[in-house]
């Protein structure tokens, strides 16, 4: 496989995962690879596979089982700093989103449903300003 950076995407529901990768296909197409997790646990693997400096985004939902998505994104953010973090929810608690924006650098919280347009132009300001 080329050593291109990944987005990965974390969700307990395949249909939202399928989702952002075609929107994110459609409008990035094989400028990056397109990784996604059901779970933390999940997530966690396929960082220690994939070589972790290529892992640049990672767009987490919420409620999941296990470890919630702003636990998780802490938990990135401790071992992977430099990693965009990206939230996106219908659920989450104030609370929460602002323990993920302190905690763990959080760039954005996006709400579902999601316009395909916010989603992209959200990743494209977070990679401008990675470059910057």
């Amino acid at each position: 496989m080329e050593n291109k950076n990944t987005i990965l995407f974390v969700d307990d529901e395949k249909i939202i995962l399928d989702s952002l990768k075609s929107q994110l296909r459609r409008h990035f197409g094989a400028r990056f690879n397109y990784e996604s997790a059901l779970d933390a646990d999940e997530a966690w693997e396929l960082i220690n596979e994939l070589d972790s400096e290529n892992v640049i985004i990672i767009v987490s939902d919420w409620l999941m089982p296990g470890v919630r998505g702003d636990e998780f994104l802490i938990q990135v953010h401790e071992t992977y700093p430099n990693v965009i973090k990206i939230m996106l929810t219908g659920q989450a608690d104030h609370e929460a989103i602002s323990r993920a924006f302190r905690e763990a650098a959080m760039h954005t919280c996006l709400s579902k449903p999601w316009s395909e347009e916010e989603l992209v132009g959200v990743l494209e300001k977070a990679l401008a300003e990675k470059k910057g």
